[in-house]
């Protein structure tokens, strides 16, 4: 039995060709050719019909998209300008408007400054002069008593000296020297 089957497996080899790849083998070319173009053709109304068109879309939807969300991101980037522009504004004003305050402050500083230092001078001018006059009415009487006390200095001095007092004749003739 295992004869017959080894001889009929030989038998089948030698009469179904010549024993390679049936690719090389050239009568079954007309059929893989056939084959080849149905499958070329399936594939072929498939991608145009089914498979290009959705992809199309896809591509034609997802290029919508971002041409929107770029107008949109230039619209809120020209908003968000706008609005840093008006900000920008908004602190320049108020950068102004206290720099004004700064100022008007400062002016009415000086000028309360500026009175009562005018004040204090007055008061300062008011004191000088009257101190000036009592000085010079202390010098007057100084010097109203200076002769007197210079006479009297004189006669204590020539007694010293001399050892003898001085007649009142002497003492009156140097207190009207004096004069």
């Amino acid at each position: 039995m295992a004869t017959e089957t080894h001889e009929s497996t030989e038998a089948a080899g030698h009469d179904g060709g010549s024993g390679g790849l049936p690719q090389f083998d050239p009568q079954w070319w007309p059929g893989t050719i056939a084959w080849t173009l149905i499958v070329f053709v399936v594939i072929l109304v498939f991608m145009r019909f089914v498979a290009v068109p959705r992809i199309g879309g896809t591509i034609a939807d997802r290029d919508d998209r971002i041409s929107g969300d770029i107008a949109r991101a230039r619209q809120l980037k020209a908003e968000a300008d706008a609005q840093a522009e008006a900000a920008a504004a908004e602190r320049a004003k108020a950068r102004a408007e206290a720099q004004k305050l700064a100022q008007d402050s400062r002016t009415q500083a000086r000028a309360e400054v500026a009175e009562r230092l005018a004040a204090e001078e007055a008061k300062l001018a008011e004191s000088s002069g009257k101190a000036e006059a009592a000085i010079f009415a202390a010098r007057d009487r100084a010097m109203a008593n200076v002769g007197d006390i210079a006479a009297q200095t004189a006669l204590v001095i020539v007694e010293k000296l001399t050892g003898r007092a001085a007649s009142p004749a002497e003492a009156a003739a140097v207190q009207a020297g004096r004069g």
